[in-house]
């Protein structure tokens, strides 16, 4: 009985979309569209370079990012306060979160899955950082606007 109870509520936090209930201080997300965003991270001159370098996502709303890595070091992301635990809900694949940092450091040429709320509306910086290359990140712009209706 104990092991169907634990294996339910693993159904239940790995399936489905994310809700309230995900994380109740969060409230509902503007939208409950959850659209899948795929971020990825190439090297140029031994630096990442993650794109899209313009990150449009929507704002407060559940989204699914899936990291592809075709970079052959670790690479580790970053947005202010985007991937501190409030907002995340869920993360797999080659993915190891840093909590120093608060982002996530991709395996080389490794592929995960983000799901996570999105900061209110805004522009905000993100960074894509080789662990080898520290002094030279990667730096993007994540826009964050509305759910259309």
């Amino acid at each position: 009985m104990r092991n169907f109870v634990i294996a339910a509520a693993l159904a239940a936090l790995l399936g489905g979309s994310a809700s309230a209930a995900d994380n109740p201080q969060l409230g509902n997300p503007a939208s409950d569209v959850m659209p899948p965003v795929e971020l990825t991270i190439t090297l140029q001159d031994g630096k990442p370079v993650c794109a899209p370098g313009d990150l449009r996502l929507p704002a407060n709303t559940n989204v699914v990012l899936q990291v592809v890595s075709q970079a052959n070091v670790p690479v580790t992301i970053t947005a202010e306060g985007q991937f501190e635990q409030g907002h995340l809900l869920h993360a797999d694949g080659d993915l190891v979160h840093v909590m120093s940092e608060k982002g996530y450091t991709v395996k080389a040429n490794g592929r995960g899955t983000l799901k996570l709320r999105t900061l209110d509306a805004g522009e905000h910086s993100y960074a894509c950082t080789a662990n080898n290359k520290r002094d030279a990140p990667f730096v993007g712009k994540m826009v964050l606007s509305p759910p259309a209706g």
